[in-house]
């Protein structure tokens, strides 16, 4: 008993503050997303029931902001697993100056989202770099291309940001799990005719199962979550091309003043998030890293 209160004890202030920054504004949000609010804040909010919901459900808007969450998860999450694995086993191989590339590979994850967005937009500019060396390649024909103008080309544009800033992170989790694997494992293999990559087929990839696991939902969930890239780089346009649901959330609180929409819209985005991680429950089982 003495030793749980001790333990409790660490914990209570821990506790204390999740409460008041986490759990507490998230019943507030419950609470609030079965009301109306006004945008005079001082009226007293109004019990509306379901009425939020029904709204959710018949906003074009949320299909379309959906429809672009999606899209910007399928076009980060696959690319973010696959590229992060293979970085991380080019890196581990012990070629020369490999110390080097993991720390270059690294490096993104250190510059802050606000200069890494700002220094893209500028790379995207019709009279960016990227054009300029487009202009220079292919001559005076060359017409600039409006990355971040563009609705086909802004997501894309937007999406490269996160792949780039997010690689090294999840290549060094990657990393961790390669540098537990026993070298014996290899040399056995080795011995019964197995090399190359048919060696990452058979060993690194079932003993690499719940890093697997952990890097697809922790990237989910943060591609599911997007939004500084898109709030200093786009704007959520052009033509909506970038809103995302956690833009939409924003735009409708701060910008249309909806807070109880926004809430509501919240808890919609929450239990999206819950979804995935069910799903990766259901499938990496006791083998999950956390």
């Amino acid at each position: 008993m003495r030793r749980s209160l001790v333990a409790w004890a660490f914990l209570l202030p821990a506790l204390v503050l999740i409460s008041l920054s986490v759990l507490l504004p998230a019943l507030m949000a419950l609470v609030m997303s079965f009301t109306a609010s006004g945008l005079d804040v001082t009226e007293p909010l109004r019990f509306v029931g379901l009425a939020n919901l029904q709204r959710l459900l018949s906003d074009p808007m949320v299909r379309r902001v959906m429809l672009t969450t999606f899209l910007y998860f399928f076009g980060v999450v696959p690319p973010i697993v696959v590229g992060s694995l293979a970085l991380a086993v080019l890196v581990n191989r012990g070629l020369p100056g490999s110390h080097l590339m993991r720390s270059a590979f690294y490096t993104p994850v250190l510059v802050s989202i606000v200069v890494a967005a700002i220094a893209f937009r500028w790379l995207y500019a019709e009279n960016g770099l990227i054009n300029g060396w487009l202009a220079v390649l292919l001559g005076p024909a060359f017409t600039p291309i409006g990355f971040l103008t563009s609705p086909q080309l802004a997501l894309p544009a937007v999406m490269v940001v996160t792949l780039w800033k997010g690689l090294g992170y999840y290549m060094v989790i990657f990393l961790a799990g390669l540098q537990g694997i026993p070298k014996e494992l290899y040399e056995a293999a080795e011995l019964d005719g197995s090399e190359g990559w048919r060696q990452h087929v058979d060993i690194t990839l079932p003993l690499l199962r719940p890093y697997v696991s952990l890097v697809a939902v922790v990237s989910s969930i943060a591609a599911t979550k997007v939004f500084e890239e898109v709030f200093l780089m786009t704007q959520g346009g052009p033509a909506d091309s970038t809103r995302t649901i956690v833009y939409y959330v924003y735009d409708q609180a701060f910008a249309e003043l909806e807070i109880s929409y926004a809430c509501t819209l919240g808890l919609a985005l929450f239990l999206v998030v819950m979804l995935f991680t069910l799903v990766r429950l259901a499938f990496s089982g006791d083998r999950a890293l956390i």
